[in-house]
């Protein structure tokens, strides 16, 4: 049986626990910060404790905190176990996580989530880079669990991720920008209509879960879309639409603080 640590549990990490446990693995979390009172879930104290015999360990605490975990969880981490980040940063930070894991004898994967997990749980799309994607690959695929391995160095994942995200955070703003201005003129109804029309059969949840999810996770996606411009820069490529996107996180942080 696979054992599985995972380190955070708020909503991405439970709805994983909750999932991994379902198709059979044996599962432990750990979250200074929250303490779920699941009895179905083995909550330890201590990374020590929550690593110990973990054969996979899932980072699930967000792309501000991934670093910081990382440096206090590898040295509990056993050499065969595979450390996998699943946070959105920047592929600079998960090659740097990559690193410091090699330097302390334990295989890293860098893995991008490529849709809200709420959705359909632990089938919801990975991308994995690094030397441990292939073991991680091995791990969770009999778990039901959709992964697709890169030949490419941690980072590459993140990378592409945050790729995806100038398009998906892109989209959110123009709706945001565009249903803003309707609603001055009286005509907020009818540009939704619109927009859930182009968007097919499944338009207006979109929509709703763009919106919302925007004011929802507004500072955790500014520093993903400011991570996602810092790639674009490298490229050499213009980034006027993404300097716009970011914009509209600082504006909608900014109220948020006022």
């Amino acid at each position: 049986m696979t054992t599985i640590a995972i380190l955070g549990l708020g909503e991405a990490g439970r709805v994983y626990a909750r999932g991994l446990l379902a198709a059979g693995a044996h599962v432990c979390g750990y979250d200074e910060h929250r303490r779920l009172g699941d009895p179905d879930l083995r909550q330890l104290t201590t990374l020590q404790e929550a690593l110990h015999g973990a054969d996979v360990v899932l980072s699930l605490v967000g792309g501000a905190s991934a670093s910081a975990v990382a440096a206090q969880a590898l040295p509990f981490a056993g050499r065969g176990a595979v450390y996998a980040d699943l946070n959105t940063a920047s592929p600079q930070v998960k090659g740097e996580i990559a690193t410091e894991a090699a330097r302390m004898g334990v295989a890293m994967a860098d893995v991008a989530v490529l849709a809200p997990v709420q959705r359909i749980g632990i089938r919801t799309g990975l991308l994995a880079s690094g030397a441990g994607a292939p073991a991680l690959a091995d791990q969770l695929r009999p778990l039901g669990v959709p992964i697709v391995v890169l030949d490419a160095a941690a980072g590459e994942a993140a990378r592409l991720k945050l790729l995806r995200s100038v398009f998906m955070k892109g989209l959110a703003a123009l709706m945001i920008e565009g249903v803003g201005a309707a609603r001055a003129i009286g005509a907020e109804q009818w540009l939704l209509d619109q927009m859930a029309g182009e968007l097919g059969p499944d338009g207006r949840d979109l929509v709703d879960r763009l919106v919302q999810g925007t004011y929802q996770h507004a500072v955790r996606r500014e520093q993903e879309v400011r991570d996602a411009l810092g790639v674009i820069e490298a490229t050499g490529r213009p980034a006027d639409m993404t300097r716009a996107t970011l914009s509209w996180f600082e504006r909608i942080n900014g109220e948020r603080d006022a």
